[in-house]
């Protein structure tokens, strides 16, 4: 019998197939899911429903959808798609959606993104722990499903050719210099994605020569993992920046919601950098709005804001908080340390493929290498996410808090402890495992390894 405790995560459903949860498991969420959505007044009388290109997700996406159709709604399948493109469809739409991904964690994991319509997203508290439940008591009774149809056909949809005509509105790079770029969609949707969003044929072509790595859909990741934070992801990808004397290197995650961005020199740039550069791209079109960051992108991210005459305002970490703050605000921008992006203009949504189309068109529309543009917003020295065992986190932290009486503390996710000098961690706990995260910067790499060592040596004592 399934724990959903174990797989029901903060922000969305996420575990090993079959072992945690199966095809049984995902029919139940399906009925708890369209409950919820009919409980709530819910508009509109179907569900979008895709899948990325792990092995289960045709399976668990059809037994989530008969679950959907007892409930006295009917199906709209995607298919294969990117987690982005279920969130264009679900506002384009207006309709609510499921997405069965697990993102860039190994093969043999499968989970769920959910949203509501206009690609409202659906976490802990906004009805996924009620979701939780009503699953979890249908699977227990063993109770046979409720009235309806699960067998009643669906109606199938493949958008590709849509989202991408939309995302080329939204950015022009018709006019940017040409630019060779590689891109590594790490066997993941990026692979099916990018080359109809910059070079289908039915589109205007586009000044850019894409050389493809690892484009060919397989969930079992036979190359690296889809998951570019981790560095050892992204040696592919810096190599042959090099060997094709590439402008930029983007690498996409397994449901291609995220990307990473490589300079020419095959150097990373931080997320905080993109987020910088998007964020002055989009308050030059619509000065004086309101853009979120959270609260572990660098010191340089609001700063720029205000210099670009945006309104700054700080998030908790993870897209549901994010997403809320930017409907809250009306932002125009969101951006993420994790490399998620958010757009007004995409539902307030995260689209990995339109932050790398920002960001094609911020160095296309000049000359300078991307090693330069990026370095105008990076102003600090940051030491990335350091992740520590740790079996009682909150008395932990209070620890790291008692030895900085002086600092100035702040809340609002974890512990934020901010120096003089412009120093500042961030210590918090992880929603899933027994890990406390450190993120430390400072104007000095001197300063922040100094810092950085220190706190760890607390942590870790």
């Amino acid at each position: 019998m399934s724990d959903l405790s174990q797989i029901v995560k903060a922000y969305d459903i996420r575990g090993t197939v079959p072992d945690q949860w199966d095809e049984r498991t995902a029919e139940a969420l399906g009925v708890a899911f369209t409950q919820v959505l009919n409980a709530s007044g819910e508009p509109g009388e179907a569900v979008l429903v895709a899948h990325d290109m792990r092995a289960t997700g045709p399976g668990l996406a059809a037994a989530f959808a008969a679950g959907v159709r007892t409930e006295g709604r009917t199906v709209i399948e995607l298919g294969l798609a990117s987690t982005d493109m279920l969130y264009y469809a679900s506002g384009s739409l207006d309709l609510p959606g499921a997405m069965f991904t697990a993102s860039h964690n190994p093969a043999q994991y499968n989970g769920i993104k959910m949203c509501r319509s206009g690609a409202r997203p659906i976490g802990q508290d906004s009805g996924l722990a009620e979701i939780r439940d009503r699953a979890q008591a249908l699977l227990d009774s063993g109770e046979a499903r409720p009235a309806g149809d699960p067998t009643a056909p669906a109606q199938q949809r493949n958008l590709l050719a849509d989202y991408a005509a939309y995302l080329r509105k939204l950015v022009d790079l018709s006019r940017i210099r040409p630019l060779k770029v590689v891109v590594d969609a790490g066997n993941g949707m990026g692979g099916y994605t990018v080359p109809t969003v910059l070079g289908d044929a039915a589109l205007p072509a586009l000044p850019l020569e894409i050389v493809p790595l690892y484009f060919e859909l397989d969930g079992t990741f036979p190359n690296h993992e889809a998951n570019p934070l981790d560095p050892k992801n992204l040696v592919d990808l810096q190599r042959a920046v090099l060997e094709h004397g590439a402008e930029i290197g983007l690498a996409f995650d397994g449901d291609a919601d995220r990307c990473f961005v490589v300079d020419e020199r095959g150097e990373p740039v931080s997320p905080s950098a993109i987020t910088a550069m998007v964020a002055a791209r989009e308050l030059a079109k619509h000065p004086g709005s309101t853009v979120i960051h959270n609260l572990i992108t660098s010191s340089a991210v609001p700063e720029i804001i205000r210099e670009n005459g945006g309104q700054p305002v700080v998030s908790r970490v993870g897209h549901s908080f994010i997403k809320a703050e930017m409907a809250r605000t009306n932002a125009v921008f969101g951006g993420e340390h994790s490399a998620h992006y958010y757009f007004r203009d995409f539902w307030f949504a995260d689209t990995g493929m339109l932050a790398a189309m920002h960001t094609l068109a911020a160095l296309g529309e000049q000359s300078l290498p991307l090693s330069v543009l990026a370095g105008e917003y990076e102003r600090y020295v940051a030491s990335g996410e350091i992740n520590s065992t740790v079996a009682d986190q909150a008395a932990k932290i209070g620890e790291v808090r008692d030895a900085y009486p002086d600092a100035e503390a702040d809340e609002l996710d974890g512990l934020t402890l901010r120096f003089p000098d412009g120093a500042w961690f961030n210590l918090r706990a992880s929603n899933t495992e027994p890990l406390l995260r450190l993120n430390v910067e400072a104007p000095t790499r001197q300063r922040m390894t100094s810092l950085r060592d220190e706190v760890l040596d607390r942590v870790r004592r």
